[in-house]
């Protein structure tokens, strides 16, 4: 099997998004892949234990893709072997009332992982310049007071809200907070085999909606701002990774272990040290014990 660089899909300089590849071969069987994802995400499990224990450093997770990416599978495969405790995931929907009553990044606030912890964001705050940039419209539900119509919703709203994004990532990275950002980057052609995929068979059916495909209609659009967002917000406190996504094994085995080669670079993060007056007396309560 071909090692996994990261230095192939980190973001570390302006892409152009129609060069970035959908499909890696890793010469390797899809059985062979997937025991090497057991083998990673058993090693990540027993990373995020340590760092529970170590308690000062939080880990956010973020994914972001076209409808058919593999979210929520590359979800629930990589993060299998994680404590419950220790890991939680949160998928943003369309707004409710409540969350627009506040700004836009109150809700991804609210959701941040605490110290010790994972959070995985499944889709991101990125929406907001994805979703809403495609649609402008969109925008004039948030009754921001300065917006009267979508012709406000100019290019200097943009750069303002691209600031306001990558100066919220910086305030959680410099208080503990460990960010990496996954962009799954999928073909047209693969979503179209995936779109209809759940159209013929009967379990997958609930997936669809008709709205999908005005969507994919759009897709050159969609394209045009996550170039704009991998190249405005991959930070070194909080890099992109594009992921080649038309394959779901190989995809979740990269995310995995970026995931685990990045956090290895962490060499503080380290399970407390017992107190010393408890150690010296190991013994005397080993006895307690036995003698129990």
């Amino acid at each position: 099997m071909k090692d996994i660089s990261i230095s192939d899909f980190i973001v570390t300089s302006q892409i152009n998004i129609s060069e970035a590849k959908s499909f890696v071969d890793l010469d390797a069987s899809e059985e062979l892949i997937e025991n090497e994802l057991e083998r990673t995400r058993e090693k990540l499990g027993e990373l995020q234990d340590t760092l529970y224990a170590h308690g000062k450093y939080a880990v956010l997770v973020c994914f972001q893709g076209m409808d058919t990416a593999g979210k929520d599978s590359l979800i629930r495969e990589v993060f299998k072997d994680f404590n419950a405790r220790g890991v939680v995931v949160h998928s943003f929907k369309v707004p409710t009332d409540l969350e627009r009553k506040h700004d836009y990044l109150w809700r991804h606030y609210i959701a941040l992982p605490a110290r010790g912890k994972f959070g995985v964001f499944n889709r991101t705050h990125y929406e907001n310049v994805l979703v809403t940039r495609v649609h402008p419209n969109y925008i004039m539900g948030e009754f921001l007071p300065n917006v009267r119509s979508v012709a406000d919703v100019n290019d200097s709203f943009w750069d303002k809200r691209f600031d306001q994004i990558n100066a919220f990532e910086k305030t959680i990275s410099e208080n503990g907070t460990l960010i990496f950002k996954f962009f799954l980057n999928l073909s047209k052609d693969e979503q179209k085999h995936r779109q209809l995929r759940r159209l013929n068979k009967p379990n997958k059916n609930w997936k669809f909606s008709p709205g999908d495909l005005d969507e994919r209609e759009l897709w050159s659009d969609y394209m045009r701002c996550y170039q704009d967002v991998l190249n405005r917000t991959s930070k070194p406190h909080a890099p992109w990774y594009i992921v080649p996504a038309d394959d779901k094994p190989t995809a979740r085995l990269i995310v995995a272990s970026i995931l685990l080669d990045e956090m290895r670079k962490y060499e503080d993060i380290k399970e407390p040290e017992l107190d010393p007056k408890i150690k010296a007396q190991i013994s005397e309560y080993r006895k307690r014990l036995e003698n129990d």
